[in-house]
Parts: structure tokens; C-alpha cells; sequence
């Protein structure tokens, strides 16, 4: 079993098994991944990328399909809560 990876969601530190998807490694930490237009939390819907509910900035870039990336060590995820 190899070493679970170290990363950051909303500058709190977080620890995930390796082959965890950034999707899953924010619902781990109970945030939503986006807040819509009307203010309401959103989250993965499809988990396969065509929703695009489940965007979040990861390491700088804005609006990644957080559902099609794997979680890599010392990542920097920020929803947009």
C-alpha cells in the first residue's frame, strides 16, 4: 500500500490515499467544489467530466473538471465556495 499523498483545500491540509480524485479528496473535507449564481453549493453530478459541476482551481488554474484528476502530492486545490 503506498503512502497517501499530502495536499491542501482551501489552505487546510489534507491527507488522501493515492488514486483519489481531486473531486473526491474535497467532498472528503465536506466542501462543495463551486457555489452557483444563486448561491447555492454544487458539487460532482456526473463524475466523468461533462457537468462541469465540479470545478475547482488546482495549483493556479481556475475552472479544472476536479472529477477527471488525480490527487498529487503537495497540490494546492481552492473551490470557489
Amino acid at each position: 500500500m503506498s503512502e497517501p499523498l499530502r495536499m491542501t483545500i482551501n489552505g487546510a491540509a489534507v491527507l488522501v490515499p493515492s488514486g483519489t480524485t481531486v473531486a473526491a479528496a474535497i467532498m472528503l473535507v465536506a466542501y462543495s467544489c463551486r457555489t452557483s449564481v444563486t448561491g447555492e453549493p454544487r458539487g460532482p453530478l456526473c463524475g466523468m467530466g461533462v457537468c462541469y459541476e465540479c470545478r475547482a482551481s488546482i495549483n493556479g488554474t481556475p475552472h479544472c473538471r476536479s472529477c477527471q484528476v488525480l490527487c498529487e502530492q503537495d497540490m494546492e486545490v481552492k473551490t470557489n465556495e
